[in-house]
């Protein structure tokens, strides 16, 4: 199994204190907390306290404490070239078993690191490159020109809606994306009915019950978390795949019925 080599491992827990940082500090960053602590977004389903953590919210869903979102400013970070050595990228992307005519959502796409990876593999299909922030948009649609990749539909979404029409996914990926929603049960709830009847979620994430793993501790999942709230929405566990060097890649389904 490869690993991190120490010199990118220091300069990535350098540069996650800068964006945390930075993201605290923004404007941008200051309304989504706002919004992610808003007394009219919160339900009985989620609960505002304390953070335990400085990277965390103060908001909870089912006991975890929802982490602060990587901004725009980190998109270098989202396409360094050691990124595949580092993470196994390429194994993922096998891992995921995508038919010529799939249908792909990618939330929390970003610079459209594994759109513009998935697009050439659903030639017949399409990849839907979701993201709430329009600056992440913007730099999709220009890497859209970039790759020629017409298969590729960017989405601007919302804090709790990736505006997918319903039943029209075969598989939505996310990618260290979902520790970040700050309404994480109205997302789910849309892309579960997005999905196709038997359609499938990837969800990766850095794995919390290793300590190795240097990753701050609220941007990391373990399994049993994340299946507690996949199946909140309905979405069965299928399997939990160990290919990646750092992150689970676990994979739900929507029932066939």
């Amino acid at each position: 199994m490869k690993v991190i080599s120490k010199p990118s491992l220091y300069l990535f827990i350098i540069f996650c204190s800068i964006w945390l940082s930075q993201a605290a500090c923004g404007q941008k960053k200051k309304a989504q907390t706002q919004e992610a602590n808003d007394p009219e977004t919160v339900s009985e389903i989620y609960q505002n306290k304390p953070s335990q953590s400085p990277d965390g919210t103060g908001k909870y869903y089912m006991e975890r404490e929802i982490a602060q979102v990587m901004g725009h400013t980190g998109a270098e970070w989202l396409e360094r070239p050691e990124r595949e050595q580092e993470e196994r990228t390429d194994a993922l992307l096998e891992a995921l078993s995508l038919q010529k005519d799939d249908v792909v959502a990618d939330i929390g796409a970003g610079t459209g690191y594994f759109t513009f990876r998935m697009s050439p593999l659903v030639p017949q299909g399409k990849v839907l490159a979701v993201d709430i922030q329009q600056e992440m948009i913007d730099l999709l649609e220009t890497n859209k020109v970039k790759n020629k990749a017409p298969n590729v539909e960017t989405v601007l979404g919302t804090f709790s809606n990736p505006k997918l029409p319903a039943g029209s996914v075969d598989l939505v990926l996310m990618v260290d994306a979902y520790h970040e929603f700050s309404h994480p049960r109205e997302m789910m709830e849309v892309i579960a009915t997005a999905l196709k009847p038997g359609g499938r979620v990837a969800l990766v994430e850095y794995r919390a019950e290793d300590p190795n793993v240097p990753i701050r501790p609220r941007h990391k999942m373990t399994v049993a978390q994340a299946q507690k709230e996949m199946e909140a929405v309905g979405l069965k566990w299928i399997q939990t795949s160990n290919v990646l060097p750092q992150q689970h890649l676990m994979f739900f389904q929507k029932p066939k019925d």
